[in-house]
């Protein structure tokens, strides 16, 4: 079926922005990246919220986006501060998206914020949204579309590409047995690609609840077509727990790595089909193109696409299927793998004959897909109990026989001759399991191969390894560990993976869950041991991610030369033999691939081995009933000798007498009958077991069938309650849409009366008042009219009065002339003439005086203004003479205050002159007394005392009448009374002094 080519278009709209600082100077511009194709805005301005309002799309088709999708291709935007002026732009932040997240639905917008935003404060985002639409213009196809930008080409392979055709094709080449894909001179390399259907989960959920399985059958089965050939799986059961073994199916190409990548992005979706007799209950797309973008070496790892894909269930059934939640969901999980064909070992046959130990026939190497979901069938589903032979191995063992390695080497190059003539002898092992099939049963699942020779000296060898626990990680995040190992030379090429994974933290250990694997095998001593010494036993240990791909940690190697030095224990087989068993415990170190001195880890492992002595058997034989599949493990057939006598009953008669019981006929009739016997109860012990069989497949049938009912039960239960519920709820909606219709309609009806009652009431208003302004009007008219006839009478009434008027006009003037011509003549007139003239002078006078009044007062204003600048003149100088005055009293009071103090010392210098002339006198009178007696009396010095008072007290008045004067800011020191004060102070002064 051909893949889906219709165009799209990616829709991204840039609507508005916020936080961003003002800047009226710059404008800001988006410009978004998308695979090498960049578009951009217009600038708009840089401010807090700029609106953009732009919408950006691109165009690619469905197969494309799903490339694009696998290889995580981002949607980059840039927003940029661009300079109108120098052109200068600067980045401001950018903002990655995620193209899986894009949908055909439209989703609402979300805020992003802008990352390495130059702007560390504010935090600016922008407002955006994506979708995916339809282009429904027409467009040519055309070989060389919009395609996923893949991996640069080597040197040299530019030239090759150009010489392909537009369209490859894989032709087959039937004798070869491979399809060649591109020019025969081109394909110089062989590749080999696989699908591999390994599990499913779920499938009941398929089976549509109309649908009668018994009338389509009740075998279903995978159906695919790879490069045009039909495949279908081998057919099960039951689909609730689906048991089938990991089905690959695997075809050769000869091609290049360069055509092949470009024939595999050409090739449309891979289809797997869950069918049912002729129905296909539901189908997955895995795109093999998806192959093509894997920028794998092919030389070194294989390219693998593998995961858990979801069924859909036909267009016409999941119409009528509900959605189911997501648990619920079937699932198929299936690995595609493209691997590079590795050349396989040629053997020297004529060596190893002379020598006697043949190498063993290691199968190549097979390159196990990892992803985050496991490629194998969950352990746990019980094999299928069907009456189609003996039991299937258990659902865990998804390793490869040593069978089918022989198998590859018989197409891939051995001649069939060489293969029968050759003793091989090869290690036929698988992972012992607890529910193995019973010794000499046979797998139903085979590979038709020739016999595998196994020489005597062969030992037959159990290797079990126990990975205990995992511990001291040196990485600052944890993990989610998986281990993987393999080892090629215990028959299985195929890894061993511990599941489910481990969370590992720092500093802390834990235990590996269902770790314990064992391997049988046959094996020379001598070749075990160089074995051993050379190879050692590698485990891988895997980070599993849910989101990304699963990540190498690093790698610890087992030395497995160190369990055949450790000191050897006895113990009895089961068989009542002796046999061996070695033990070694240890603590390795994990280290990574390129750094082999960096610690990551440290694994802590118990490996055994067990001796069990000569090999018994000597062929292992392969069945031919099977041509896909082998046999997970190759069991040595042994055959019953047939019963011999014993040598002690073995006696010689006397010659002559024949004893019946001894003789060799009865012995033989004898040994029959117990033959016949042994047989009888043999075959009794068959139909008993046959019995028992069917017995137990029929009563596991009618289990498996009555799961199938019970499962199908629950699912219609869930599907009726899922329908249940939405009939309810439908109900519900209906019963709520009825209310609200009858109210709806209630109110109708309510609106309906209240608008017909108003419609009603509005159309009498009208009549109403169209009747009164009907009335109104011709009342109006009426009037009006009335009112006109009054008006013509009152206009003829003026018209006849204005008549007589004029009359009696033209009358009164003729008499007034005659009155004046009479006036002319009389004396009055001369005198009423003088009186106007007097009148005239009279009102000239009365002007004038109006004017010398006016002119007056306007003195008098000027007068008023003049005295009043007058007075302020005055206060000015009457402030100007207060000023001088302060001044002049301060200096008169400096002035008096020293002459006070020079009058002081004077006046104390004179007293001190008259008490030294009064003690002179005195003196002089007491020598006189002393010589002539004493006297009557003294002069008494009272007068001049008070002249002296007197004259101070008059100098003390005028300074008292001056300073009175000059205070009241009248006088001044130039005014003549102040002048003869001051005259009169200097003259009391000048007496005073002379006192």
């Amino acid at each position: 079926m051909a893949a889906k080519t219709d165009q799209l278009l990616i829709v991204l709209s840039i609507l508005e922005g916020r936080h961003f600082p003002k800047s009226p100077r710059l404008s800001l511009v988006v410009q978004a990246s998308f695979d090498g194709e960049q578009l951009a805005t217009d600038p708009v301005e840089h401010r807090e919220q700029p609106q953009f309002s732009t919408e950006l799309a691109w165009e690619l088709d469905r197969r494309t986006l799903h490339q694009h999708r696998l290889q995580r291709t981002p949607i980059k935007l840039q927003c940029f501060a661009v300079d109108p002026v120098s052109k200068k732009k600067e980045s401001v932040g950018y903002i990655v998206l995620d193209l899986r997240s894009v949908q055909e639905v439209k989703q609402e917008s979300r805020w992003y914020p802008l990352l390495s935003s130059k702007y560390t404060k504010q935090k600016p985002s922008l407002l955006l949204s994506m979708v995916l639409e339809n282009d429904n213009k027409p467009s040519e196809p055309s070989p060389d579309r919009f395609k996923a930008k893949k991996a640069p080409p080597r040197q040299g392979s530019s030239s090759v590409t150009d010489l392909l055709p537009e369209r490859l094709e894989a032709i087959l080449i039937p004798d070869q047995g491979y399809h060649q894909v591109g020019p025969a001179d081109l394909c110089t390399d062989m590749f080999v690609l696989s699908v591999t259907v390994a599990f499913a989960t779920k499938l009941e959920q398929l089976v549509p609840s109309t649908m009668k399985l018994s009338a389509e059958g009740s075998e279903f089965f995978f159906y695919y077509s790879l490069l045009g050939n039909d495949i279908t799986s081998e057919p099960f059961h039951n689909l609730l727990s689906p048991d089938f073994e990991p089905e690959r199916a695997s075809v050769r190409i000869r091609s290049s790595k360069q055509i092949l990548k470009a024939f595999l992005s050409q090739q449309p979706s891979l289809q797997i089909h869950l069918c049912c007799g002729n129905h296909s209950l539901g189908s997955t797309d895995i795109s093999l193109s998806a192959l093509a973008g894997i920028s794998t070496d092919l030389d070194n790892k294989a390219a693998t696409l593998e995961g858990a894909f979801l069924l859909q269930p036909p267009k016409r059934v999941k119409q009528t299927l509900p959605a189911l939640p997501t648990d619920l969901q079937p699932t198929l999980g299936v690995a595609v793998t493209l691997r590079r064909e590795e050349v396989t070992l040629q053997q020297s046959v004529g060596n190893k004959e002379a020598s006697g130990a043949l190498s063993p026939a290691v199968p190549p190497a097979e390159q196990r897909p990892r992803s985050s979901s496991p490629v194998h069938k969950p352990a746990g589903s019980p094999p299928h109990p069907g009456p189609r032979g003996p039991p299937l191995p258990p659902p865990s063992s998804h390793t490869e026989s040593e069978a089918e390695s022989l198998l590859d080497e018989l197409r891939h190059g051995r001649e069939p001759t060489g293969l029968a003539a050759t003793d091989l002898e090869a290690p036929a092992s698988l992972p012992r399991q607890p529910e193995a099939a019973a010794d000499g049963g046979m797998s139903s699942v085979s590979v038709s191969a020739p016999k595998v020779s196994i020489p005597p000296s062969a030992h037959h060898y159990c290797f079990s390894l126990d990975l205990r626990s995992l511990g001291n990680l040196s990485l600052p995040h944890p993990i989610a560990a998986t281990l993987r190992y393999s080892y090629q030379f215990f028959g299985s090429a195929a890894p061993i993976m511990t599941n489910p994974p481990v969370e590992l933290q720092r500093n802390t250990e834990v235990s590996l869950p269902q770790s314990y694997c064992a391997f049988d095998f046959a094996a020379l001593p001598q070749q075990l041991q160089e074995t051993f010494s050379r190879v050692p036993l590698v485990v891988e240990v895997w980070h599993r991610d849910t989101t990304s791909r699963d990540q190498l940690i690093g790698r610890a190697s087992i030395q497995l030369s160190q369990l055949l030095s450790t000191e050897k224990s006895r113990f009895l087989g089961s068989t009542g033999e002796q046999c061996w068993r070695q033990t070694h415990l240890d603590r390795i170190p994990v280290v990574q691939k390129h750094r082999p001195s960096e610690k990551v880890a440290e694994l802590g492992y118990m490996a055994t081995l067990e001796d069990l002595g000569l090999v018994k058997a000597t062929e292992v034989i392969v069945s031919d009933s099977s041509q896909n599949e082998v046999a997970p493990r190759s069991q040595p057939s042994f055959h019953p000798a047939v019963p011999r006598p014993a040598a002690s009953s073995l006696h010689t008669a006397p010659l002559g007498l024949t004893v019946p019981r001894e003789t060799l006929e009865y012995r033989t009739a004898l040994e029959l009958e117990m033959w016949k016997e042994e047989q009888e109860d043999l075959f009794d012990d068959q139909l008993r077991k046959k019995e028992l069989s069917h017995m137990q497949a029929l009563a596991e049938e009618w289990r498996r069938r009555d799961r199938e009912r019970e499962a199908l039960v629950k699912k219609k239960e869930v599907e009726y309650n899922l329908l249940e519920e939405q009939l309810q709820k439908t109900l519900s909606d209906l019963e709520k849409r009825e209310k609200q219709l009858a109210e709806a309609e209630l109110e109708t009806q309510r609106l309906q009366r209240e608008l017909r009652a108003e419609h009603e009431l509005t159309q009498r208003e009208l009549q109403e008042s169209s009747r009164r302004l009907r009335q109104e009007c011709d009342h109006r008219v009426a009037l009006e009219r009335e009112k006109v006839r009054l008006m013509e009478e009152e206009r003829a009434r003026l018209l006849q009065q204005i008549a007589d008027g004029e009359s009696r006009y033209k009358q009164l003037e003729k008499e007034f002339q005659l009155f004046r011509e009479q006036q002319n003549i009389r004396p009055e007139f001369r005198l009423q003439s003088e009186i106007n003239l007097l009148t005239l002078e009279k009102v000239e006078l009365e002007r004038k005086l109006e004017s010398a009044t006016k002119s007056k007062l306007h003195y008098k204003q000027q007068w008023g203004r003049a005295l009043k600048e007058l007075a302020r003149f005055k206060q000015r100088e009457q402030e100007n003479a207060m000023t001088r005055l302060k001044k002049q009293q301060a200096e008169l009071e400096a002035m008096r205050l020293r002459y006070l103090a020079t009058e002081e010392k004077e006046a104390v210098r004179q007293d001190r002159q008259e008490l030294d002339s009064i003690r002179n006198e005195l003196n002089r009178l007491k020598q006189q007394d002393d010589r002539l007696g004493p006297t009557p009396s003294v002069l008494d010095p009272a007068p001049g005392l008070a002249l002296s008072e007197s004259a101070e007290e008059h100098l003390s008045r005028l300074l008292e009448e001056r300073d009175a004067l000059l205070r009241t800011g009248v006088y001044t020191h130039e005014d003549r009374i102040i002048a003869e004060l001051n005259r009169q102070i200097q003259e009391a002064m000048t007496d005073r002094g002379k006192l």
